[in-house]
Parts: C-alpha cells; structure tokens; sequence
C-alpha cells in the first residue's frame, strides 16, 4: 500500500496468512488484555504459524524485556522466542546509541525493558540526574512508578540534556479498562520543562526501522488494535495493516478516521488473519460488501440490506471515507452502527 487517501477497505482472495510473509501483532488489545489471552488469539496464531507465516510481536511497551514477553506468550499457549519481540525500548535505544557515544550514560525513567536495552547498545543506565547523563530516556514504567522520577527527570532536561520517549500512548489497555499510558507520563514532564522529547514508538519511523531491520520481513502485515499507533504506523512504513476490533478502537472512530488512520483491512479478532477479506464494491448508489449497502446522504450515513455485520462496517467505511470531504465524518452514525450491533 502506497501513502495516500484510502477510500475503502481492501479485499484479498488469499487468506492474509497466505497473502503476507510476516504478521508483526501489536499485543496490548490484539493478542492479550490484562496479562490474558483474548479470544480466538491462541488457536489463530497456531494455523497462522503453522501455515509459514513469521508471527513477530511489536509493542509499544517498553516496561518489559523481550524474554519476558516471550515467556509470557508462550505461558499463555503461543511458543514465542526473544527475537520475536520488538519493543519502543528497543527503537529508542538504538535513536540514543547513534547521538551519543558509546559508554555514555543515560537516565533512564521506566523499567527493566529500557535498562536490557540500552545496555544491548552499550550505554550505560543511571539513575539520577546528578550521575551527568548524556541523555534522558522515559518509557512506561507500570503503575508503581514513583512520582519522583517524573522530578528527576525533569532536573535533567531543564538543564539541556536531551530527552528521548519510548513512545507517547496517552493510555494503555488493562483486564479493568483503559489505563494511562507512558504519554501520559512524558506530559507530566513536558508540563514542567516545555520541552519536547524525540519519539521512537509507533506510529514513527524508528519504530518501523526498529521492526524491519529485526524481522527481516518482505511482505508484511501490520495487525493492531488502535489507529493511532499501529494503523498510523502502517501508513508512515506505506505497509498494509489489519484492524482487529478487540481493542480500543470502536466502528465509530474507525469511520471518523483520517487517511493516515485508515487500514487496509478490519476483521473481528485475529481470526481475520486466516481468511481472505472480502472486496467492497461501488454501487449505483454507495457501495456494497455482502448483504449490505451503504450510502453518505445528506444528513447520516445510510445503511441497508442483511448478513455479517462486518460487511455492514465495510460498506459504512467505504461511503464515509469516500465522502468525508463532505463533512460526512460530523454526521450522525449511531442509527447504522447500531443496527449493525456495533
């Protein structure tokens, strides 16, 4: 997929597992919730894997290290080795180690994650802004992060020492709902500093160079649940991206979405990567996928016709993204979304 305005959900005749050399899996929201597996994850990453494609997993957490997530994975029934994981951690490591020397100290905001990999680039993890760092890196350190790492932080950036973020994510989902993200901790410190750190995480670059030059992959396939990371990111690496609806984002934020946030494919869970997706059409009037057909009148879009409701949100993407210059994206969509029970 080229960069440019996507008008309607793409279709494939080969399962996706067949069509893409590489599925790189968001985790939060895709494959688990709250440490647990979601459903359907366990047993389509199986025939996924079994059928030859590459299952690479690509967070935007940078609290836990590769071993760990792979321990994790294969607790959880997905055999998952260290080098299957890629992390923010990672990627802003790497950002580090190519603008300071090697050796170099770093302070480091955040947990285990970022220490492993730092030390991977051979920089050196301290602890506070007095041990003269030549860089500050902040990453998403769990719920029992001390508020006094915010200040040390902070110390070290009002004096000029150059800030770096794993990633941005105001939030992150939990087993008990949606939580503040490693975002939300880069503003408490942006707030006291009006500084501006460096990015590495999804939906940016480094995150994308991170995961490629670690995969190897050809034809990948971005799977995730949220627009603003994984689908954005798939966009900015012009690779094709699958939206599982298991996540954070809901039918009416996917039809408001901009290009850039606009993906490739939409499927229920990770069962998607197991079928071909089907074609949404242009009718006489709107467009068409299954039993439905979907039109962006005047006022609301405008659904009709019966079968998987999927289709009915394929066809409603399709005429919404189609007419979104029109202002169709301010219109009312419950009424159709609604009758598609989503």
């Amino acid at each position: 997929m080229s960069q440019g305005v996507r008008t309607r959900p793409a279709g494939s005749g080969q399962a996706l597992s067949e069509a893409y050399d590489t599925a790189l899996l968001d985790l939060d929201g895709v494959v688990y919730a709250g440490g647990n597996a979601i459903a359907h994850a366990v047993e389509s990453l199986a025939v996924a894997r079994e059928g030859g494609m590459h299952l690479a997993y690509v967070t935007n957490n940078a609290l836990r290290t590769p071993d760990t997530v792979a321990e994790h994975l294969s607790e959880l029934g997905i055999p998952t080795g260290a080098d299957d994981v890629i992390t923010s951690a990672q990627a802003v490591a790497r950002l580090i180690s190519e603008q300071v020397p090697t050796g170099a100290r770093v302070l480091v905001i955040g947990g285990e994650g970022l220490r492993v990999a730092l030390r991977e680039r051979g920089l050196e993890p301290v602890e506070s802004a007095d041990d003269n760092p030549a860089a500050v890196v902040q990453g998403f350190g769990g719920p029992d992060l001390p508020w006094g790492r915010f200040a040390e932080a902070s110390y070290a950036v009002a004096r000029g020492v150059p800030w770096f973020a794993s990633n941005t994510d105001l939030t992150i989902p939990s087993g008990r709902g949606i939580a503040p993200g490693n975002g939300a901790a880069v503003e408490v410190v942006r707030i006291a500093t009006g500084a501006e750190p460096q990015v590495a995480g999804k939906p940016l670059p480094p995150m994308h160079r991170e995961t490629i030059l670690r995969t190897g992959a050809k034809r990948p396939l971005v799977v995730g649940d949220r627009l603003d990371t994984d689908i954005e990111g798939a966009f900015n690496g012009e690779v094709d991206s699958l939206l599982v609806l298991t996540g954070v984002t809901d039918g009416a934020q996917l039809l408001a979405a901009p290009p850039q946030h606009r993906p490739t494919y939409v499927d229920a869970d990770l069962r998607g990567l197991l079928t071909g997706q089907p074609e949404v059409t242009e009718a006489s009037q709107g467009f068409r996928c299954g039993g439905w057909t979907a039109v962006a009148g005047p006022e609301r879009l405008e659904l009709d016709g019966d079968g998987e409701a999927l289709d009915g949100l394929r066809a409603l993407c399709a005429a919404a993204w189609t007419a979104a210059g029109e202002g169709v994206c301010e219109l009312d969509t419950g009424k159709a979304l609604a009758r598609l029970g989503l």
